[in-house]
């Protein structure tokens, strides 16, 4: 059953990853990835919502491992990182870098703060 779980999540949430991403950069000339930035700080606050609130172990594989992990890609980061320093971008990869985990830590953050004030 948890393993149908987070497939569905994971239907859901790839999908959604791949739409969102096309959607973001369509509006950005920038070799910066801002499409794969923007759903890994969408998933990581996503994340840090659900680990903050008491559902069951069901929902958390649902939303949790099957949602958040198929919306956030870090194989793409890899990549584009990768891809930008050799690419002779190498202030854009580093930045890409540094941002993406401290835009995604601040997220979790305040997703779990966020979750556990209006839970208590």
């Amino acid at each position: 059953m948890t393993v149908l779980l987070i497939a569905l999540g994971a239907a859901v949430g790839a999908p959604l990853r791949y739409l969102t991403d096309r959607a973001v950069q369509a509006r950005h000339a920038s070799a910066f990835p801002w499409g794969t930035l923007t759903v890994n700080v969408a998933g990581s606050l996503v994340l840090g919502v659900v680990t903050a609130l008491p559902t069951s172990p069901a929902v958390t594989a649902l939303l949790g491992t099957g949602f958040c992990g198929a919306l956030t890609t870090w194989s793409t980061l890899s990549y584009e990182t990768l891809r930008l320093h050799r690419g002779g971008r190498r202030g854009h990869a580093v930045a890409n870098v540094l941002v993406s985990i401290a835009a995604g830590l601040t997220a979790a953050t305040l997703g779990y703060v966020l979750a556990r004030a209006v839970t208590g």
